[in-house]
């Protein structure tokens, strides 16, 4: 069946296909005026709330980093034998503030240790291991400042006695993966063997770390512990 030709007079009188769907677009826009309308309010609404919370976050950043750098100052310049005890409760009360007051400031995560440490120089060793282990669960998994959180809470156990838990702290160290640490923590596991009363073990370690890191810079000390046990 042959195929009826348009002609040009009649193409000329079509609605044109481009005008026709923007003609429906527009009346769809007007007949839904309303979900439009709340759609761009709610669009603005995330946008202004983006907003808001990227500068309120700036903003701890900067207050939380300010605090943290007096706290910091005050800590290391009585870091001496002549400390002064009020200024190092008082950087105490600084990292604390960085903590509590401005816990979502890049910094809050550093002040952790940093009060730990102020609070193991205070003998308060519970409150020590707590912060410690605070910090230890905060930062990434095989992360070295797991280790390094790990050492701390190694010498807090040691402090008060718990030797049992200081040593299985320390174990856990040298059965990971992360070798920066291992050196330090196989020499402390040999004194904590020691003051535990368990000096074959302690001579064990030491003679497994003297053949293990022949050129280590502790080297010198776990001969000479080695010789003091025979």
């Amino acid at each position: 069946m042959e195929k009826k030709k348009v002609s040009r007079k009649e193409l000329l009188k079509a609605p044109d296909e481009f005008m026709t769907l923007s003609s429906r677009a527009v009346l769809f826009v007007r007949e839904h005026s309303r979900h439009f309308e709340y759609l761009g309010m709610a669009i603005a609404a995330i946008i202004l709330i983006y907003l808001g919370i990227n500068t309120y976050l700036k903003y701890v950043n900067k207050k939380g980093q300010n605090v943290y750098n007096t706290a910091y100052s005050t800590f290391y310049k009585n870091m001496n034998p002549n400390m002064n005890r009020e200024e190092l409760k008082r950087s105490a009360e600084l990292f604390k503030e960085v903590i509590d007051g401005y816990g979502l400031s890049k910094v809050s995560q550093l002040a952790l240790p940093e009060l730990a440490y102020l609070k193991f120089l205070e003998k308060k060793y519970d409150e020590a291991i707590s912060l410690y282990q605070e910090f230890f669960n905060e930062v990434s998994e095989g992360s070295p400042y797991q280790s390094v959180a790990r050492l701390a809470l190694a010498a807090c156990y040691e402090e008060k006695g718990e030797f049992q838990k200081a040593i299985e702290t320390l174990e856990q160290i040298m059965s990971g993966p992360d070798a920066l640490f291992k050196e330090q923590a196989m020499l402390n596991l040999a004194r904590v063997y020691r003051l535990a009363h368990q000096k074959e073990k302690s001579k064990k370690i030491l003679k497994e770390f003297i053949k293990k890191y022949e050129n280590s810079r502790f080297l010198p000390i776990a001969k000479a512990q080695v010789d003091q046990s025979l």
